[in-house]
C-alpha cells in the first residue's frame, strides 16, 4: 500500500509519521517543499531515496493508495483539490481550509468524485473521550486554554477551538436548537470565546481562553447524579459519591491516548476495504465554526 505525506513538520512528526512508519506492509512517501526537512525526517524513518519527493507532481506520480495532509492549512485547498482529483483517498489535518467555501467545495468535489476525505477530528477516537459517549451527558463542559496567546479570531477558531466545537457536537446526545456565542476581543485580538448548545434536556458549553494561565483540556460529562472528568486526555475520574482516578498506562503511546492511532487505522482500513469515506459531518463542524467566527466579529466590530 502507498501512502504519501504532504509537508513534515511537528504534528506530522510527533503525531503521524510515528504510526505510519510502523505499520506492516506500508510503502511511505514523504514530500515536503524544504530539502533539509525532508533529508532529515526521511534519514530518520529511513525511508529511501525513491520514496522522498520535493514537489507535489512528484508525489502524485507515485501513483498512491492514500495520502495524508499536513502541511499548512493556507495551502490545503489547493493540495487537497489535486489529491482528489486525482482519485486519491485523503486525510487531511483539521481544518479543511480558514473559508468556508473553500470547504464545501472540497468536499462537494470528494463526493462527486466518489473518493474518501478523512478530517482529522482525533479527539473523536480518544479512549477518555470516546467512552464518555456511554456516559449520561444532561451538561458537558470542555475547556481548551493556553498561555498568552490572543490570536486573530478565525485562526484561533478554524486552528485550535474547532476541537471544542466538534467535540461537543460529537457528545452531544440530541438535536441542537439553540447556539449562542459570548466572546472577548481586544485590538482584533480573541482572548476567549464561550460556545453553548442546549436541546432537549441537555446543555453543551465549550470555553477556550487564551488568557488562563494554565495550558490545560478538560471534558466533563454529568448526568444523573454521575459526572466523569478527562483531564488533558489522560486521567479519567468518575465521580459518584467518591471519585474514582484511573490515568494512562505507563506504556500507552501518545498517539493513541490522543485518539491519533486510531484516527490513521480507522482511515487506512477503509481504503484497504475499497469503502468511500465522506466529509459531511466534519462540513457541519465548520459550519458552526464560521458561525462562531461571524458573531465574534461582529461583537467586536
Amino acid at each position: 500500500m502507498k501512502v504519501g505525506c504532504i509537508g513534515l513538520g511537528d504534528i506530522a512528526q510527533k503525531a503521524y509519521l510515528p504510526v505510519l512508519a510502523a505499520l506492516p506492509g506500508l510503502e511511505l512517501h514523504l514530500q515536503t517543499r524544504t530539502p533539509a526537512t525532508l533529508t532529515r525526517v526521511a534519514d530518520k524513518l529511513r525511508v529511501p531515496s525513491a520514496q522522498r519527493h520535493a514537489d507535489l507532481d512528484a508525489l502524485l506520480a507515485q501513483d498512491l493508495d492514500a495520502a495524508f495532509v499536513h502541511a499548512p492549512t493556507s495551502v490545503h485547498p489547493e493540495i487537497v483539490t489535486r489529491l482528489l482529483e486525482a482519485g486519491v483517498p485523503t486525510y487531511v489535518d483539521k481544518p479543511l481550509a480558514y473559508e468556508l467555501a473553500d470547504s464545501e467545495r472540497l468536499v462537494a468535489l470528494a463526493d462527486e468524485r466518489r473518493t474518501s476525505l478523512a478530517v482529522g477530528f482525533n479527539r473523536r477516537h480518544a479512549p477518555g473521550y470516546a467512552q464518555c459517549v456511554e456516559h449520561p451527558r444532561e451538561l458537558i463542559l470542555m475547556q481548551k486554554n493556553r498561555v498568552g496567546l490572543p490570536e486573530e479570531p478565525r485562526t484561533m477558531i478554524l486552528d485550535d477551538f474547532i476541537h471544542v466545537v466538534d467535540t461537543l457536537r460529537f457528545l452531544v446526545p440530541g438535536p441542537v436548537d439553540d447556539v449562542t456565542v459570548r466572546a472577548r476581543a481586544e485590538k482584533g485580538l480573541l482572548h476567549h470565546v464561550v460556545l453553548q448548545l442546549a436541546g432537549d434536556g441537555f446543555t453543551a458549553l465549550g470555553v477556550m481562553n487564551r488568557l488562563s494561565g494554565s495550558a490545560e483540556e478538560i471534558l466533563e460529562v454529568s448526568g444523573q447524579d454521575t459526572k466523569r472528568q478527562v483531564v488533558n486526555l489522560a486521567e479519567v475520574i468518575d465521580h459518584k459519591g467518591q471519585p474514582t482516578l484511573r490515568r494512562r498506562g505507563d506504556w500507552v503511546p501518545v498517539a493513541r491516548q490522543r485518539g491519533i492511532e486510531q484516527a490513521v487505522l480507522t482511515f487506512l482500513d477503509a481504503v484497504r476495504a475499497g469503502r468511500v469515506l465522506s466529509a459531511g459531518d466534519a462540513l457541519r463542524t465548520h459550519e458552526l465554526c464560521e458561525r462562531v467566527v461571524r458573531e465574534v466579529q461582529a461583537g467586536s466590530a
